[in-house]
Order: structure tokens, then C-alpha cells, then sequence
């Protein structure tokens, strides 16, 4: 046992745990302890913006977890990267910035979460970031976390894949973090002085120099140590030595979607029955452990490129080791971006109340792994369905921490979801078919012109479609009979513990969740040390959309050649 005693553990050094680390440690009479199984964050490979598909697809940096089979995506198992590293997820992820719709947030409120609405969020936001073209009543510039748009567009294809999205009827928006999210614009990223801005970065770096901050890297946690229904400590292994630390005031997990509901499991916190099949001694009965859980989905609309200035003229070997020498020398240049610099945010169908999809922009045709899609020039966009009806959950198959749980998403599972993914081919189709992109539209690579009725969508879409790496939602905060911690985080049930990650999201919002979850931590750690919350915000919210006044008055012109 260590004779240590902490005030707080933190159980995960990624985009919550960081955050909380350097609010917690501010507080100069609090003792805290973070704990993170993964190591060094200090690669090039996770520090250079570019080349973001690497530690994602590495064991060393990121668990390689893989779902059960999927039946609606027919059988298929799908991958599940999360960060093993400090930053977490946000030192693998592709860095983009997508704090979610106004009304995503007021949607956790209605589902119990009290305090949660935008109103209450959006002064978090603005307090967590530094925002490149300054403050407004939407945006911060004091924050740690540094958010920008990149390289600013410089490829002519970004602004015309924003003027296709306007011919088309909808609307352009120069700030989708902004008054409204609805439309075609410039996408943001987090990135700062060409550096990736993780919370490693942002947030714990300045911190670790504090006396009352501890970092222990290559931890594996075990489980929370309980008396009852209080959690009085954390077992960890390192280096193959098994340590009991003890904890003054509370424990926090903050290992993220899949880490921190397993956690609660292997501490005998859970549904009964499924701690029962895994061996798991019940301490506190709790349903929705696991339960709710929720993801994104996307896959790519590629075309060939009649221009020859795209990034598939980049891969070669050469033209990568001059890359990465620029950004060496200067941070700046091809390396300093994760060349997702537009997109846009589309409803589905006109009676929604906000969008529901989303397009990433990308300047060349290649797979995740960075792998080129064919030999030429290319271009793909990114488009999935961000408002799934489909939950999944999250299992222990065992006391022995080392075992991986059961990932079961049950994508698609829903008839809506499947008809957005519809509404996804057919949208994308007409959008690119605009004379804005006619100088540069070749041939449809992907899904093929070919693919064409609801049954040959529903089939590619099973074969083809993958996740968007945005999992959440597994350990909800509200008040009904499924949720797990309460409005202030605690686990409803038990003293001295708390869940503040992406875990705790009641419901998944519009967009990436990297943003979303840094606000989460920066709420729950004024929340933790009993501080006055910040003064809800005031300002407005543009909700409705003129899209389908605008498909009514001017349709959009259909290029058919």
C-alpha cells in the first residue's frame, strides 16, 4: 500500500483528465494524483498536426479495441481506437473542433441534467480556449486550449466545396461554434503555433511544475477501493507491482467512454446481472453502467479530381520528408494542419428542429490509415448522420482488468438511422453536383453511380461505413433509472466518486466530441471545488434554418453530366 493520501485522484490523463488535473492542482492546498496507463506524449508523430493518422493506428499510443460483430452492418467488427497517452484521445484524434448544436445541450437538461443547457455550457467553451481570430460574446481568447482554422483554406477545393454547399440551397456560415451551426463554412481546428493543442499539451504540461500535482504514467487501474458505499482509494499495477493509494476527498474516473464504465464494473459497480456473469462481487447495484451507449458514424463520398492539386500529390516518400522538415524548422506548411479546413452541418429531412449531418472536406482521396484510395488525384467528404436513435453498451466479461470489455454499438440498428444514411447519399450527390465544383468533379470513385435505390444504399453503406471514433454516452448523467452520476458528476449511489468524461454525455451532440468534453471537465472542476459557476450566458441562438424556403422559392440547379 502507498502511505500516500491524495485529496483527488484522477483516474485518466486524457481530454477530461488533464483538464481537471490543472483546475484541481490550482487550488495550491489540494494534493492530486493522475494516473494514466499510457506514457509519453512527445512524439512527432502525435505532436505534428498532419500526421494524425499514425498514433491512432498505433498499440503504443491508443487501446486497438474492437467491437462485437455488428448485426446491422453484417456482422462486421469494428475498430475503436481510444488514447493511451497522455492527452488521451485528444493527442490521437483528428483535431477538429465541434463544440455540438445550441440545442444538443438543451437536450441534456431535458433528459435531467440540470445546469447543462447551452447556457450554462457556452461560458465554458469560451473559458477553455483561445480562439485565433479573437473574442466575441460566442468565443474565448484567455483559455489553455488553442483553436484555429488551420492553413485557412489555401486549397481552391475547400472554397469551392462551400460554394456547392450554398448553390445547393443552404446556408454558408463563417462560425459554426458561433450564433448558428447550420450551414457550409471554414472548419476549426486545434491546433496551435502549427503544434497539435491536445489537453496534454494545453492543459497538463503547465501544470506538472506544481508541488501538489502528481503524474504516474503506465498505470493500469484495477478498481476503486470502497468501505461500503463511500471510494476511499484506487488499486493500480505498475511495472508489475500492485499499489493501493488512498484518497482524502474524492475519486474521479476520467477514462473515457469504454475505460470508465469497465472501471465501475470491475469495482462491483453495475447491473447486477452482467457483474454476475463476469465474476464481479455487486457493491452497489447501478443499471446504467455500460448502458446508452452511443457513436458516429460516417464513411466517404470520393471523386477524381480533373486538377491536379490535391494531397494525393503529396504521399510520396519525398514529398513527406519535406513536409515534416518545413514544420520541423518552422510549424508551418502541409504539416501544420489536419487538412479538414471546411464542412458543413445539413438536416436530414426538413421537419427536423436542428442539422443531424455532417461533411469534413478533404482535398484528397485516401483511407484512415493515410493510405492513398487510388493512383491520381482525388477528393472525398466525410458524411455521417450525427443524432442516432441506436444505443449499445459496454460489459466487464471478467474481474482481470487486463481483459478487454464487450463493445457492442448496435449501429443501425434503428430504421431512422438508416434513413439518414439514405438522405446522406443523395444530399451528398446534389451538393457536389454543383457548377461550383464542376471545374474540378471527375468520376464518382465512391459509393459509385451505381448505387442508386434505398436496398443498394443500405447495402454499401453496411459494407463501407465506419465510425466516426466519437463514442460516449455509457455512463449518463441525469436522474432517471438508467442514469449514473447525478447534475454535479457524482455517482448516484456513492460518496467520494464521480465520472466527468465523455461518458457522462446523456445524449451524443452534433459533432466531434473532443470540444465537448474539455467543456464537461472545465464545468465538472468548478462543480468539484464548490466555486461559484460561471453567469449563464445571453446570447443568441439562431435555431431555424432557410433551407427549405430556399428549396421551395430557387431549387437548387442539378448537374447531370
Amino acid at each position: 500500500m502507498n502511505s500516500e493520501k491524495f485529496d483527488y485522484i484522477i483516474v485518466g490523463a486524457g481530454s477530461a483528465g488533464c483538464v481537471l488535473a490543472n483546475r484541481l492542482s490550482e487550488d495550491s492546498n489540494s494534493r492530486v494524483l493522475l494516473l494514466e496507463t499510457g506514457g509519453s506524449d512527445k512524439s512527432i508523430f502525435i505532436q505534428m498536426p498532419t500526421a494524425l493518422s499514425i498514433p491512432m493506428n498505433t498499440k503504443k499510443y491508443a487501446w486497438q479495441f474492437e467491437t462485437q460483430p455488428e448485426p446491422f452492418l453484417d456482422d462486421r467488427r469494428m475498430h475503436c481506437p481510444r488514447g493511451k497517452v497522455l492527452g488521451g484521445s485528444s493527442s490521437i484524434n483528428g483535431m477538429v473542433y465541434v463544440r455540438g448544436h445550441a440545442k444538443d445541450f438543451d437536450q441534456w437538461q431535458e433528459h435531467g441534467a440540470q445546469g447543462w443547457d447551452y447556457a450554462g455550457c457556452l461560458p465554458y467553451f469560451k473559458k477553455a480556449e483561445t480562439w485565433a481570430f479573437g473574442a466575441n460574446e460566442y468565443r474565448g481568447d484567455k483559455g489553455p486550449l488553442g483553436v484555429n482554422n488551420g492553413n485557412q483554406m489555401k486549397n481552391p477545393l475547400y472554397q469551392a466545396f462551400v460554394d456547392a454547399g450554398v448553390e445547393a440551397g443552404y446556408l454558408a456560415t463563417n462560425d459554426y461554434n458561433g450564433a448558428g451551426q447550420e450551414g457550409f463554412g471554414p472548419m476549426h481546428m486545434t491546433v496551435k503555433n502549427g503544434v497539435r493543442s491536445s489537453t496534454s499539451n494545453a492543459y497538463l504540461r503547465p501544470a506538472m511544475s506544481r508541488d501538489n500535482l502528481t503524474v504516474i504514467t503506465h498505470a493500469l487501474v484495477h478498481r476503486v477501493l470502497l468501505e461500503g458505499k463511500k471510494a476511499v482509494g484506487v488499486r493500480y499495477e505498475r511495472k508489475g507491482k500492485v499499489i493501493d493509494v488512498m484518497v482524502n476527498k474524492e475519486v474521479i474516473l476520467s477514462a473515457g467512454p469504454i475505460g470508465s464504465p469497465h472501471i465501475l464494473q470491475l469495482s462491483g459497480i453495475g447491473a447486477k446481472d452482467v457483474l454476475e456473469e463476469a465474476g464481479i462481487e455487486v457493491k452497489h447495484e447501478l443499471p446504467g453502467v455500460g448502458q446508452n451507449l452511443q457513436d458516429h458514424l460516417e464513411f466517404y463520398f470520393q471523386f477524381k479530381c480533373n486538377e491536379p492539386i490535391t494531397l494525393n500529390g503529396e504521399l510520396s516518400l519525398w514529398r513527406k520528408f519535406l513536409i515534416g522538415a518545413r514544420w520541423i524548422l518552422t510549424k508551418k506548411g502541409l504539416g501544420a494542419t489536419n487538412h479538414f479546413e471546411s464542412c458543413g452541418f445539413i438536416r436530414s429531412k426538413s421537419n427536423l428542429e436542428w442539422p443531424d449531418l455532417q461533411y469534413h472536406f478533404l482535398p484528397a482521396a485516401m483511407r484512415y490509415d493515410g493510405k492513398e484510395a487510388f493512383s491520381g488525384h482525388g477528393f472525398q467528404v466525410h458524411i455521417g448522420h450525427n443524432k442516432p436513435k441506436s444505443r449499445g453498451s459496454i460489459k466487464a466479461l471478467s474481474s482481470d482488468p487486463k481483459a478487454h470489455p464487450q463493445i457492442r454499438f448496435n449501429y443501425l440498428e434503428h430504421e431512422e438511422d438508416r434513413e439518414a444514411f439514405r438522405a446522406c447519399v443523395r444530399l451528398t450527390r446534389e451538393i457536389i453536383n454543383q457548377s461550383a465544383l464542376d471545374k474540378y468533379r471527375g468520376e464518382e470513385i465512391q459509393p459509385g453511380i451505381n448505387v442508386q435505390t434505398d436496398e443498394e444504399i443500405d447495402t454499401f453503406v453496411r459494407q463501407f461505413v465506419e465510425s466516426a471514433y466519437h463514442p460516449s454516452c455509457s455512463c449518463k448523467m441525469g436522474v432517471d433509472e438508467l442514469s449514473v452520476v447525478d447534475p454535479q458528476t457524482r455517482v448516484h449511489g456513492m460518496t467520494g466518486l464521480r465520472v466527468v468524461d465523455s461518458s457522462i454525455f446523456p445524449t451524443i451532440p452534433n459533432g466531434n466530441l473532443n470540444a465537448p468534453t474539455i467543456m464537461v471537465a472545465e464545468r465538472a472542476a468548478d462543480i468539484i471545488r464548490g466555486q461559484d459557476m460561471l453567469t449563464p450566458s445571453s446570447a443568441a441562438v439562431k435555431i431555424a434554418s432557410n433551407w427549405q424556403e430556399k428549396q421551395r422559392n430557387n431549387p437548387p440547379k442539378r448537374n447531370t453530366n
